[in-house]
């Protein structure tokens, strides 16, 4: 009985780990359903749509809000959840300060195509910077990532000279992550590192990092032992008292600091 009974066990406990390792993408990136390439978007605000042509011969679907005369543009890296038909209207509010906004899907996200590889991912988020540089000086050019999208900003940041980068609600890896939402998750199974703890050191730019003090999704400390890793004396890391993951944005501490770095 008792052998019956752990051999139950170790079975159960083997495809509930196959699972995990087989599945992880469905986790880790909540990409919803898929777009075809001649979907209309509709956002409030003028816009064009980009495809961005990756090194392995992959499209990368952007949106590229516009100005009349703007002062600079934020190149944004969303989080994990959704594609453009959420992100492209969320992020409008940085229109106010003048800068226009680029926001792309990651692979697999939208229109976007290609298969999600954590090396790649990172080689899409530096081809979008280089498309920007294009049409804009890099002393005006603000790198901003929100949550998974921190690891992508920070390492754009990192091999590059933005304005600013400026983190809201980030990770200092992909396992602390995971263990912060599940601590018994076998992250020793764990395809992606996403270390942005590795990166963070190498940036040059002033580092700003929003993080909320009641996340549930990311770790407020972990947020604070990341931006420990740079020594910079320009960084700040900003406190939203009460703020939870998706609620940042509507606290006046967050808009009074990011009306001072958008204004500068």
């Amino acid at each position: 009985m008792l052998l019956n009974i752990v051999f139950f066990l170790s079975v159960l406990v083997l495809i509930l780990l196959l699972i995990f390792y087989f599945y992880q993408e469905k986790f880790i990136f909540r990409n919803g359903h898929r777009l075809r390439k001649n979907f209309p978007f509709h956002f409030s605000t003028p816009f064009d749509e980009v495809f961005l042509t990756t090194i392995d011969q992959q499209e990368i679907n952007a949106v590229h809000l516009r100005l009349p005369a703007p002062k600079g543009v934020v190149l944004f890296f969303h989080g994990n959840k959704g594609n453009l038909t959420k992100w492209g209207e969320r992020v409008n509010y940085f229109l106010e300060y003048n800068y226009e906004v680029f926001v792309l899907d990651y692979r697999s996200y939208g229109k976007s195509t290609g298969d999600f590889k954590e090396d790649q991912m990172y080689e899409d988020a530096l081809l979008a910077y280089t498309h920007l540089k294009k049409s804009f000086p890099e002393d005006q050019i603000v790198v901003y990532g929100f949550s998974l999208g921190g690891t992508f900003a920070t390492k754009v940041a990192a091999l590059n000279n933005p304005k600013q980068l400026i983190l809201e609600a980030p990770f200092y890896n992909l396992k602390k992550a995971v263990r912060f939402v599940s601590p018994f998750a076998p992250t020793f199974l764990l395809k992606f590192n996403f270390n942005t703890h590795n990166t963070i050191p190498l940036v040059t730019a002033p580092i700003t990092i929003f993080h909320g003090t009641i996340d549930k999704t990311t770790s407020f400390d972990g947020a604070k032992a990341l931006l420990q890793l740079n020594s910079s004396p320009k960084n700040e890391f900003i406190p939203i008292l009460e703020g939870t993951h998706h609620n940042i944005r509507t606290f006046p501490r967050y808009k009074q600091k990011l009306t001072a770095l958008l204004e500068r």
